[in-house]
């Protein structure tokens, strides 16, 4: 909370307001490079080169880290805070997926309203309380339940995020299923989903989280029918209500939650796209208005896997990819690494307990496990990737490299003033 002679009054009930005035931003530009900036990661970013001191080197990917929708949200959770210093203010969830960030809010007052139990809060809320929406926006429903509260609402939502909505939007307006790349729990998916159903109500989707989920229902689109009993329980929890895939499989519009592996989505499109024109028998290449694709991949995301990519056609002798363990696009950068090279996923450097003990979160147990190394000890020359999602703060970023050095035998200072 701020002192009372710096506090901006704040607006009256059920008042538009703009949080991001001058003044305003001024406090939390300096309150959020306080609490995340990093000047050895700004080192790091400025050379390529990575840095080496005795036999050890860092590298960091050329992108990683907070994306232009996470710093605008936190900006605004920040500003919010500022805004209505003396209103209680709630958050739907988590503002990004990362620990860090979500405690820094609850510290500074920012209550969450948690998941499963939303609707029910939010019908404790009136006009003076403030909500805030996160960067993966919120489903129609709950809006709707706090635009009946009467609060004041700041919505964070990611402008990718909402061009996704637009697009399923569009889908059921043209009477289309919108098949969604994503993970059907996800808040973002949610979201998605709930606008896709349309204004009306009457719009459908299916989620679709793998390719051999994919697979599935392109097998089942070029039979036209199948077993619908089977479909239904198999995507369970994954389609709207009243999802007939004897009928609503017929005119397809594909989209994706923003963070998903970008070559994936893109395998799925033209998976999806094949069984369509096979089963309607018509060429390759030729139109086809049963099937309609549009490339919805966050840009930050995909950026972030191509810099990955890119950093991986050097040596590397380990990668640490860090962010919070529920981070759709932190674990899609565990998947390329994987593939690759011995690759840890890591919420914060207290994870790497010693020169061969690394505690980390498995993506095929989906549990925190410890797994035991030998790629650090010794004297021999190391060379260690780093990357982070688009949601890790840099000061996460700083402490694991911090973390590397000092496993062997490197204090910070030494790196700070290298």
């Amino acid at each position: 909370m701020k002192d009372t002679d710096t506090k901006t009054a704040a607006p009256k009930r059920g008042q538009r307001v703009n949080v991001r005035t001058p003044d305003v931003m001024q406090r939390v530009q300096a309150e959020v490079a306080e609490h995340y900036r990093s000047e050895v990661v700004d080192k790091l970013r400025a050379r390529n080169e990575g840095l080496t001191i005795g036999n050890t080197t860092v590298r960091l990917t050329k992108q990683f880290g907070f994306c232009y929708g996470v710093e605008r949200a936190i900006d605004l959770a920040y500003a919010t805070r500022n805004v209505f210093a003396d209103n209680d203010v709630y958050l739907i969830g988590e503002i990004i997926h990362n620990q860090e960030v979500n405690r820094q809010l609850a510290e500074m007052g920012v209550c969450p309203l948690p998941g499963d139990s939303a609707v029910d809060e939010i019908d404790k809320l009136g006009p003076d309380d403030v909500v805030i929406v996160p960067a993966f926006g919120a489903d129609t429903p709950t809006m709707e339940k706090i635009k009946e509260r009467g609060c004041h609402v700041i919505d964070t939502t990611c402008g990718d995020v909402m061009s996704v909505w637009k697009r399923v939007r569009k889908y059921a307006k043209d009477g289309r299923t919108s098949i969604i790349h994503g993970k059907s729990t996800h808040e973002e998916t949610r979201a998605t989903a709930s606008r896709a159903e349309g204004k009306d109500g009457k719009g459908n989707y299916l989620v679709v989280l793998t390719l051999d989920e994919c697979d599935y229902v392109c097998d089942y689109i070029r039979q036209g029918k199948g077993d619908k009993e089977d479909f239904l329980q198999r995507f369970s929890g994954g389609h709207s209500s009243g999802f007939d895939p004897d009928l609503h499989l017929s005119r397809i519009g594909v989209a994706n939650q923003t963070t998903m592996l970008k070559s994936e989505t893109e395998e799925m499109q033209r998976r999806l796209s094949t069984a369509i024109r096979e089963r309607d028998e018509s060429a390759e290449g030729s139109p086809n208005d049963n099937f309609q694709v549009f490339d919805t991949i966050c840009g930050a995301t995909q950026e972030r896997q191509d810099a990955l990519f890119e950093m991986l056609e050097n040596q590397l002798d380990l990668l640490l990819v860090v962010g919070g363990y529920n981070s759709s696009n932190t674990a899609h950068l565990v998947e390329i690494g994987e593939k690759e090279l011995p690759t840890f996923f890591i919420r914060e450097a207290d994870c790497l307990k010693s020169l061969e003990q690394v505690l980390h979160f498995d993506l095929h147990q989906k549990e925190e496990v410890t797994t035991y190394s030998k790629i650090l000890l010794g004297d021999d020359p190391v060379v260690v990737g780093i990357t982070a999602g688009a949601s890790c703060p840099n000061n996460l970023i700083e402490d694991t490299i911090l973390k590397v050095f000092k496993l062997r035998g490197i204090d910070a200072d030494e790196v700070k003033n290298h």
